[in-house]
């Protein structure tokens, strides 16, 4: 009869210094930004579709009623221009910037950022996917008030598909701010009347003609991030565009836009850890 040693046995000193010595088990694969991102996209996208298209409906009328009340008081030229890019970027101004504000303060008021914070996504996915779903429900919105716009001011409907990259552009800064207002924000109400102060401000800035301003009042227009998104829009309702002037103002865009997301991101990090 063998008898075999006591620590070799599956308790014994022998085999729990083994298992010690065993390498540990692989973790998952960490998530990357893009599928992250996607699935985050997705998942907003689905959940806004229904509550966020009656809101869409009151943007594109809002912007249609601005205008059909300005053509009482503009005839043409550059003013009929800055009110057909102001009123079809204030679409984007609406959903990104306002509605956006309310949802992250809701969020960081409800507790809804620690289930984000549970999830294995990076922050920015959180806020970009956010960001793009409610950007893109302006899209509809933004081409319908372009196309009424051109009809009722007399201007060439030749130039709108520059839609496609002010949209994106436009919206990006807007709703990098919108989050980072809704996430810094104290309280939900403070949240809301920051976005709703953020639209008013590309509703005055943006819809009115630039040289019927105060130069201060231009000076805080060049500071709005949406104002760039305008004057890109609205140069292409000439018979030659200067190209490379809307393509400055479409670069000037893209690179607030990068910073206020930028800006959004940290304000999700420093809110999820509270």
């Amino acid at each position: 009869m063998s008898v075999v040693p006591a620590e070799v046995l599956p308790g014994g000193a022998l085999a729990v210094e083994e298992r010690a010595e065993e390498a540990p088990a692989a973790l998952g694969p960490r998530a990357r930004l893009w599928p992250s991102l996607a699935a985050v996209y997705r998942a907003q996208l689905s959940r806004a579709r229904v509550a966020r298209i009656p809101l869409l409906f009151v943007a594109t009328f809002q912007s249609i009623g601005i205008m059909i009340l300005m053509r009482g008081v503009v005839d043409g030229g550059a003013a009929a221009r800055a009110v057909v890019a102001g009123s079809s970027v204030l679409v984007v101004a609406f959903v990104a910037l306002n509605l956006l504000a309310q949802y992250f303060g809701q969020l960081r008021a409800s507790g809804g950022l620690d289930h984000y914070a549970t999830l294995p996504v990076p922050p920015a996915a959180v806020v970009l996917g956010a960001a793009g779903a409610y950007a893109s429900f302006t899209v509809p919105g933004t081409v319908v008030v372009a196309v009424f716009g051109c009809v009722l001011f007399g201007l060439p409907l030749a130039h709108l598909w520059v839609l496609v990259a002010v949209i994106p552009l436009a919206g990006a800064a807007l709703a990098g701010l919108g989050a980072a207002l809704g996430l810094l924000a104290p309280r939900p109400e403070l949240a809301t009347l920051l976005g709703q102060l953020g639209m008013s401000a590309a509703l005055l800035l943006g819809v009115l003609p630039e040289d019927r301003m105060p130069g201060v009042v231009q000076f805080a227009r060049d500071l709005l991030p949406s104002t760039y998104g305008v004057e890109a829009f609205a140069r292409t309702f000439g018979g030659d565009p200067d190209w490379a002037v809307v393509l400055g103002d479409l670069a000037v865009c893209a690179g607030v836009g990068v910073a206020s997301l930028a800006v959004a991101t940290w304000a999700y990090r420093r809110a999820a850890v509270r």
